[in-house]
């Protein structure tokens, strides 16, 4: 035998090895702690969701599951930390449409959004409110829209922040609608609430979760949700498409599980059969709920090809915006 034909049969039989280990790596997995990346900082809806997820897949995995936070440039760094771990299942990440969207409206970063990433399954979502003071001259969609048509220019939306999910919610709504809303940025929720309460700005576009509460209290009124379905929390509410006649709108924020791409198929399935399995659970499903979002669960497959509907409809959104990327 020659060398090389050697170092070839050498190489063929460590390719087979490494082949049939696959199923048994995967049938061992997890042998160490999971890190679960959330591009946030604590206490926000993707921070409350992975804690919520990780306890339970903590109970079924029989290993450790350690959040840490990274928040930072609209968790397009912790997606980078994500893309260059291990693809071996002990580092995920939650997902969000906020990352999704910073991806778009982002002109340079080390990784590419659909390509980079695994997907292991969608878990939840949760609609937006559109809110106004109760003085606001519009009691719904049709009259706001009204009142954007009558005063070109004039009427004003607020946001928790630019290029945020809320912030092309209401682009969506413009583009949608044929209206000239002014849009006008805060820097956090609580800022973007207090400033409609002051009159700064007519209505807003924020998470159910974070305006709940004035709306409850009848310090704001709710115009409509944004997603295609009603809102058990606030189920007298009605949606934009039946409040407005606006076919097609249909926003959400949403959460889901990724690995580095190149992760054992065999750990993907597992991991996403777990994911079910925690969202399926009575008690998780309570925990969620109390957190304002709605159980929904996925195959990888499904998760990955809603994550570039997405990107290619916030790119478009972008577009017809005449948003910069940056």
């Amino acid at each position: 035998m020659t060398k090389r034909f050697v170092a070839s049969a050498v190489i063929a039989v460590m390719a087979m090895l490494a082949l049939a280990a696959a199923p048994v790596m995967a049938q061992d997995y997890p042998q160490r702690p999971i890190h679960i990346i959330v591009s946030f900082g604590a206490g926000g809806g993707a921070d409350i969701v992975a804690r919520i997820i990780g306890q339970s897949m903590q109970d079924r995995l029989g290993q450790g599951v350690v959040i840490e936070n990274k928040p930072g440039a609209g968790g397009t760094l912790g997606n980078d930390f994500v893309a260059r771990a291990a693809p071996d299942g002990y580092t995920i990440g939650i997902m969000t449409a906020g990352q999704i969207i910073a991806a778009v409206l982002q002109k340079s970063l080390h990784y590419d959004t659909l390509t980079a990433f695994d997907s292991l399954g969608q878990v939840a979502t949760a609609s937006l409110l559109i809110v106004a003071r109760p003085d606001f001259p519009a009691n719904d969609v049709k009259d706001l829209i009204a009142a954007a048509k009558a005063n070109p220019g004039k009427i004003t939306f607020g946001s928790p922040g630019f290029g945020a999910t809320q912030h092309l919610a209401g682009e969506l709504f413009k583009q949608t609608a044929g209206i000239d809303f002014v849009h006008v940025p805060f820097r956090s929720s609580p800022e973007a609430i207090s400033a409609v309460l002051s009159k700064q700005v007519d209505v807003i576009f924020d998470t159910v979760t974070a305006v709940i509460g004035q709306v409850q209290s009848g310090q704001l009124k709710a115009l409509a949700v944004t997603g295609k379905d009603r809102f058990p929390a606030v189920s007298n509410v009605p949606t934009v498409i039946e409040s407005g006649g606006l076919p097609g709108y249909d926003v959400t924020t949403w959460y889901g599980f990724f690995a580095p791409h190149g992760t054992p198929p065999e750990i993907v399935a597992k991991l996403n059969k777990t994911l079910n399995d925690v969202i399926a659970d009575d008690a998780a499903r309570e925990r969620l709920s109390k957190a304002g979002v709605i159980v929904q669960g996925s195959t990888p497959e499904a998760f990955g090809a809603f994550m570039a509907a997405e990107y290619a409809r916030w790119e478009k959104v972008r577009v017809a915006a005449g948003i910069e990327k940056k």
